[in-house]
């Protein structure tokens, strides 16, 4: 029974110190997403809704809740927000070609469309996140103009 408490002790300060470390944060500004908001120009509606719904793991900035402080619930965090982010960064619009343009806003279609996004870990705990019925079709609505616009642009010669 004492090893079992020592270990139990050595387990909390551990814990304990542990809080004191933990990854970087996405403490951009979501003023980078802009440029994709000029460039794809969604309706007030579509425009909330990708605020609400994918900015915080797609863009430069990330709206963290309380818990995200805690060690080892940070790093989850931390990955699923680098994760996003490897996928489709809407802070990184200008950054992709045309033909990557296209294909990230087809994936984008197909994932909100199948309801693979948002992620139900993340509309778990931000139910305002997820997506009705209208929602989706507003955003593939507003994703297949957006599609079709990409394809009158001239490509280089």
């Amino acid at each position: 029974m004492k090893s079992l408490k020592k270990i139990l002790l050595l387990l909390l300060v551990l814990f304990v110190i542990a809080q004191f470390f933990g990854p970087e944060k996405n403490t951009g500004d979501l003023t980078s997403v802009e440029p994709f908001l000029e460039a794809t120009n969604p309706p007030e509606n579509v425009a909330a809704i990708l605020k609400e719904s994918c900015y915080d793991c797609h863009s430069s900035h990330t709206r963290y809740p309380w818990y995200s402080n805690i060690t080892p619930v940070n790093y989850w965090l931390a990955d699923h927000v680098n994760d996003g982010k490897k996928h489709f960064d809407f802070s990184k619009w200008n950054a992709y070609s045309v033909k990557k343009k296209d294909h990230k806003i087809e994936e984008l279609i197909k994932m909100v469309e199948e309801k693979e996004m948002p992620l139900k870990s993340y509309t778990l705990a931000h139910s305002e996140a997820k997506l009705s019925a209208s929602d989706i079709e507003a955003v593939k609505e507003w994703a297949e103009h957006v599609r079709i616009q990409l394809t009158l642009i001239p490509k280089p010669q």
